[in-house]
């Protein structure tokens, strides 16, 4: 398949847009749950859809998976795991701000470089100035602005886990693309590592089980769950089959962007010119990225290349010892007496 294709890039353009809804939707919500809990249940609930799913369209997918797929899914499991705890962890420390800039900054960056070391995958010029322009608009969108009691804390650990939530999208993206590339069956290795992830993070979701009950708590797991992860996550995954992963990575980052519209319009939030600015950053660098590079035209025909060539006099007559090129007979043209006095023939018309 031709790689970066429009239809790859619209695919994972919606699971960004899905993605963004996630931090809106907590909001509304209200949920007396903890956010690790909340994050536990979501792709918990996630993974069981998905696993659901197969079971109803290929019931032994789970059988048929490879022992040397293990290894990536096990990578994917823990770094899905990593991600919720320590990103909403670096939030409830240092603020949803810092938070998302910082792992979103990290994000594609870290994928480039795992792709690059882990499948060889040469990163073009387009990705870096892309991706630059997209961190840049990323930052300023998250970034706190004024001061009040809600502004960010620099907290050292938040940003640390955030730096490691960045670091762990990149695990998850690069394995699940050499699943991918290994011809793993996706139906079956994605619903996995959510289930192994969600049961990583049970110590945090069981004590909140009656938390996670209340009607608005249900609600907010029951859109995150099967919409934002299980629909998403497939999106993106789909997407992977035609995209290198770090243009994948890159093209998530218009999670904060839609983030900023729904906040603008649902929660009513102001739009500063740092943050207009971050957005059209934002935009111009997915678009670098989303755009496939225009193919150079068919050059100028040439004539063929020339073969042996056999060289005779140009006038015997004459005594002069310049040469000019003749086209060489075939290799085969002599392999019968027929083809041989053809071409002894045609010689001497032409002289």
């Amino acid at each position: 398949m031709r790689r970066n294709s429009l239809s790859a890039i619209l695919v994972v353009l919606a699971a960004g847009l899905l993605w963004g809804t996630v931090g809106p939707a907590e909001i509304l919500a209200h949920s007396q749950a903890g956010p690790v809990a909340v994050g536990g249940a979501r792709i918990l609930s996630g993974g069981l859809v998905l696993a659901a799913i197969t079971l109803i369209v290929n019931p032994g997918a789970f059988r048929a998976l490879p022992r040397d797929a293990w290894p990536s899914v096990l990578a994917a499991s823990a770094a899905t795991a990593t991600f919720q705890g320590t990103f909403l962890t670096s939030a409830a420390r240092t603020g949803a701000a810092v938070a998302t800039a910082v792992t979103f900054g990290i994000a594609p960056v870290s994928t480039g470089l795992y792709e690059r070391i882990m499948l060889g995958t040469r990163l073009p010029r387009r990705w870096a100035t892309g991706t630059a322009c997209a961190i840049a608009g990323c930052v300023l969108i998250s970034a706190p602005h004024g001061a009040g009691p809600t502004q960010a804390r620099a907290d050292i650990y938040g940003i640390a886990c955030g730096v490691v939530a960045g670091g762990c999208f990149g695990v998850y993206t690069v394995s699940a693309k050499r699943l991918i590339s290994a011809n793993v069956n996706m139906l079956a290795a994605v619903p996995v590592t959510l289930l192994l992830g969600g049961a990583a993070l049970a110590p945090w979701t069981v004590p909140s089980l009656a938390r996670l009950a209340a009607p608005r708590s249900l609600a907010l797991v029951g859109w995150l769950g099967p919409v934002t992860v299980a629909l998403a996550y497939w999106l993106y995954v789909a997407g992977l089959r035609r995209l290198t992963a770090a243009t994948a990575a890159t093209l998530s980052l218009a999670e904060p962007l839609v983030a900023t519209a729904l906040g603008m319009g649902i929660l009513r939030e102001r739009l500063s010119l740092p943050i207009a600015a971050g957005t059209l950053l934002l935009l111009g660098g997915l678009v670098l990225v989303s755009v496939p590079r225009p193919r150079a035209g068919p050059g100028p025909s040439r004539p063929p290349a020339p073969g042996p060539q056999a060289w005779i006099p140009r006038n015997r007559a004459s005594g002069r010892s310049r040469l000019t090129p003749h086209p060489a007979e075939p290799e085969n043209a002599c392999r019968s007496p027929g083809n041989c006095l053809g071409a002894r023939d045609a010689k001497v018309a032409v002289r």
